[in-house]
């Protein structure tokens, strides 16, 4: 029997895992205990299978892991935490999870959008510490929202923006018959607000860089619940600090946790969330579900 182990499991996917599992499933350990990456080898030695939260698997640290042969990583993005192609070099195979929160994070993604644009954050911190200033906001009724990347998550956030009366305007790397699609260029410079959702590969890491920073329109709201390598993080500091963008509502970011002293936490234009945009009950119990399945699959050999 192939043995496999939940490396990353935390206090709030444990109860869920709990409500998913089922008495025929495949045994899986699940590790609950923070460990030193240099570690990895260790918790790992003697597994075939790992399923990984959000866990970074080094190639370095992966090679001394004697065993491994398929890690299940929960979500779409792990390319952002392990190299899937040197992986697969080492005989390792690595399988992502679509479309189990696709309206989890387009909802997040709108609600980003609402407290950029009200600047609802800085007026909780300013409330609490007994600062009582109204600001200011943008309406979003009738203003145009561009959408880059149509996907499960990008065509929700499409749909749920045309329900509040926006006008939506898309781009994607293909065709997306009866989408109100754009050239790129046309879609930064005509939106008011932009949402980030395209999957992170190779053809997609810093797809907006500074050129495109600089196209937006002057005051633009910028919504990244992606992932944050698609973007150029100090043309992005360079557009917030100048007031080229108005305010950005981000979930994501290029080192997780992001450190309190980083230039985007110290931002007041700037509206922070910790990477939990498909957290929602829902989305992670159909997400636990689908990953004991495809171990499931592995183990009885219907999954390569």
């Amino acid at each position: 029997m192939m043995k496999s182990l939940f490396i990353d499991c935390n206090d709030q996917l444990a109860p869920v895992w709990n409500s998913v599992i089922r008495p025929d499933d495949p045994p899986i350990d699940v590790n609950r205990k923070a460990y030193a990456l240099p570690d990895l080898p260790v918790v790992l030695k003697g597994y075939d299978i790992c399923v990984d939260d959000h866990s970074y698997l080094p190639t370095e640290l992966v090679d001394k892991c004697d065993g491994l042969k398929h890690v299940v990583f929960l979500g779409t993005g792990a390319a952002s935490y392990m190299n899937i192609a040197e992986l697969a070099e080492r005989g390792i195979k690595v399988h992502t999870i679509r479309n189990y929160g696709d309206t989890a994070v387009a909802e997040h993604t709108i609600a980003l959008m609402f407290a950029a644009c009200r600047d609802l954050a800085a007026m909780d911190r300013e409330v609490r510490v007994g600062t009582w200033v109204p600001h200011g906001g943008m309406q979003l009724l009738g203003k145009t929202l561009g959408v880059i990347g149509l996907g499960g998550i990008g065509g929700e956030v499409l749909r749920i923006g045309q329900g509040i009366g926006m006008n939506v305007i898309g781009w994607n790397r293909s065709p997306r018959p009866g989408a109100p699609l754009v050239p790129l260029d046309e879609l930064l410079q005509r939106s008011d607000v932009i949402s980030m959702n395209l999957t992170l590969s190779d053809e997609t890491r810093g797809f907006l860089g500074p050129a495109q920073f600089a196209r937006m329109k002057r005051g633009v709201v910028f919504v990244n619940t992606a992932r944050a390598a698609l973007i150029d993080e100090a043309a992005l500091i360079e557009g917030l600090r100048s007031g080229h963008i108005r305010h950005a509502g981000l979930d994501v970011f290029h080192a997780e946790p992001l450190k309190p002293d980083h230039p985007l936490a110290q931002m007041e234009n700037v509206t922070l969330s910790a990477h939990a945009a498909f957290r929602t009950i829902e989305a992670s119990q159909t997400l636990l579900r689908r990953a004991i399945d495809i171990v499931r699959g592995i183990v009885a050999g219907q999954v390569a």
